[in-house]
């Protein structure tokens, strides 16, 4: 069975979710993910290889911060690289959700009708 559109609209946003979450602060692995979770349904299991991937990308790195709870916990924090990703995709996001919504849009909302006018000849010959 085909993937839902959901299912891949989900994979195409998760890079830069990730992005805008670390940009308003640093965070570890598991608060991202059950934030995306709340926010998008996305799977927990999703976000380990993603942030391994963005690490060795540079968009991110990361640091021990000691647990009174439990093991250290591995925080990431946005790169520069990582601000100019997020900085780009953003603005393909918007990009494309405008071309998304004016497509839609386009049916929606039809024209009004073209009023038919007197050109200033037809005026002129009725005098």
């Amino acid at each position: 069975m085909p993937e839902t559109i959901e299912i891949q609209l989900k994979k195409g946003v998760l890079t830069l979710c990730v992005l805008a979450l670390l940009n308003r602060r640093d965070s570890y692995a598991y608060e991202i993910a059950s934030t995306l979770s709340d926010a998008i349904d996305m799977g927990e299991g999703t976000i380990y290889p993603l942030m391994r991937r963005m690490q060795s990308d540079g968009q991110v790195e990361t640091y021990l911060v000691e647990s009174s709870a439990g093991p250290s916990r591995k925080y990431y924090r946005l790169t520069d690289a990582g601000r100019r990703a997020l900085e780009a995709q953003t603005a393909e996001w918007r990009a494309f959700v405008t071309a998304v919504e004016n497509v839609m849009n386009a049916d929606a909302e039809p024209a009004p009708p073209v009023a038919v006018t007197e050109t200033t000849a037809e005026r002129g010959a009725e005098q």
